[in-house]
């Protein structure tokens, strides 16, 4: 199985993930958008986001489908919602449930299956859905380079929006179901205060050295 996984998130690193998909021949998938699209879909229909019994209940019927370019959950587009602030804010809620995460993490792993192997993003991936994946890289950033890239995209107040990373940050690394942190054996990345290309170039390098030693 190919597998070629990723830690933490988003716009600038959604050019790197489709240049990888293009480059490696390999299929992505945003896991974080599934987490979303549950969020946005639980508030839209009034449901208890804290309630793990209620959301898992929900998640376990519901069908989510993550694409390039659209995301939906029971047939309903959701593309734009789930990149809003308001959902940013909440995802963490629905994140720390146990019974929630462990339906996604089986849908995420079915997905893998299917296509042996993909690029793979999401904040747990390394650690907890892929532990065995043959090449595992930590993307990060600060919080304001990260709310600078975002606010580049959708506008809003980068202050205001570094807080909000860090915050989520904060709430996701100390969960106590599957907490964000790097693998021990992840190559961290800090994309600070690189471009799409040297990023891209150095996690290019990374894959085809982890095929020449698997295939020895």
């Amino acid at each position: 199985m190919f597998l070629l996984l990723y830690l933490l998130k988003k716009i600038f690193l959604q050019l790197i993930y489709l240049i990888l998909q293009l480059t490696l021949k390999l299929q992505y998938l945003d896991t974080g958008a599934m987490y979303r699209a549950v969020t946005v879909e639980g508030v839209r229909l009034g449901l208890p986001l804290a309630d793990d019994v209620a959301m898992s209940s929900f998640v376990d019927a519901a069908r989510i489908d993550v694409g390039l370019d659209t995301v939906t959950i029971n047939d309903r587009d959701v593309t734009t919602e789930i990149r809003t602030t308001e959902t940013s804010k909440l995802v963490s809620i629905v994140a720390t449930l146990s019974g929630v995460r462990s339906q996604l993490r089986r849908r995420q792993q079915a997905w893998v299956d299917d296509r042996d192997g993909g690029v793979v993003e999401g904040r747990d991936i390394a650690t907890v859905v892929f532990p065995e994946a043959l090449l595992k890289v930590y993307l990060t950033a600060t919080a304001m380079v990260r709310a600078q890239r975002r606010v580049a995209q959708v506008g809003g107040d980068v202050n205001k929006i570094a807080q909000e990373i860090a915050l989520r940050d904060e709430v996701d690394s100390t969960r106590a179901d599957s907490p964000l942190h790097a693998a021990s054996d992840s190559v961290v990345v800090d994309t600070s205060d690189r471009t799409i290309d040297q990023v891209v170039d150095e996690i290019v390098n990374l894959y085809n050295e982890r095929i020449s030693s698997w295939h020895e």
